[in-house]
């Protein structure tokens, strides 16, 4: 259930407006019979059963609800409700891989793996969003959008090679790795109390930490100031003074990367705004 709103008739009588949704689309909903039994029901963001008619409305299809049921969460895959990615998993999986392949760097490599790799971070990684209205709002979402940033570093360290590309891939693979914990799932995305109280930055940064323990203090806190300032220095604590705010290069091109990839397919999802 996407929306849930109590409105009235021309003649005063009460109704619900609804928006059903699954993984294929969604449809408007109305409940004019026994409102206040149904409505008692079920809240925006359940998943329901519903039985009605479906009939054209100026224009367009809309379903009548007749009798509703609520779905009890953990008895049903969330992935019935909710949308995928476009792109195949297994493809993205490809990708992820041999840009996990292209980090040279043991030491980075081996915290590369050992967060995204390590259960139960690399199941979420895998299924979560990217946000849940945003661009890359689907399950999946974060992996194509992971991979999209990690492609865009390959080709900017080689039209820079002064770039340290190992942590520059690096931070890229892990800049969203606090999205692994950010989402709950249900008939539509929500945010855990972790993510409304940390965010995915924080969550990301303890995600990282224990695993690049072994590295060199200046290459951790490299690593950690990338992935922390991916949404500009300002987020990660950092005061802008009288330059970039930027503590590195490859921190300022993550940055401007993830915010590339992140504008560009909203357009294409939404238009331009």
């Amino acid at each position: 259930m996407a929306r849930k709103d109590r409105q009235q008739a021309k003649n005063g009588a009460p109704y619900l407006s609804l928006e059903l949704r699954d993984r294929t689309g969604s449809i408007p909903a109305r409940i004019f019979r026994d409102v206040d039994v149904l409505g008692a029901r079920f809240d925006r963001g359940d998943a329901v059963e519903v039985r009605g008619k479906v009939e054209r409305f100026r224009g367009a299809l809309s379903a009548e609800v007749t009798a509703l049921r609520r779905i009890e969460a953990g008895t049903f895959d969330p992935a019935e409700f909710l949308p995928s990615a476009y792109r195949s998993v297994e493809e993205l999986e490809g990708f992820f891989e041999h840009l996990t392949r292209e980090v040279h760097d043991a030491g980075l490599r081996a915290v590369v793996e050992g967060v995204l790799n390590t259960e139960p971070v690399a199941s979420e990684f895998r299924r979560a969003p990217c946000t849940r209205a945003g661009h890359h709002a689907y399950l999946g979402g974060l992996l194509e959008h992971t991979v999209a940033v990690g492609t865009l570093v390959g080709e900017v360290c080689q039209l820079h090679p002064k770039l340290d590309s190992d942590l520059l891939m690096a931070a890229a693979l892990l800049h969203d790795v606090g999205k692994s914990r950010e989402f709950t799932y249900g008939a539509e995305f929500a945010i855990s109390d972790e993510g409304a109280m940390l965010g995915h930055l924080a969550i990301g940064a303890a995600l990282i930490e224990p695993a690049a323990a072994a590295l060199d203090p200046p290459r951790r806190l490299a690593l950690l100031h990338c992935v922390l300032s991916h949404h500009g220095p300002e987020a990660a604590g950092r005061a802008r003074g009288g330059g970039s705010g930027f503590a590195s290069p490859e921190a300022l091109a993550l940055a401007r990367l993830n915010a590339l990839d992140a504008s560009v397919k909203g357009a294409l999802e939404r238009g331009l705004r």
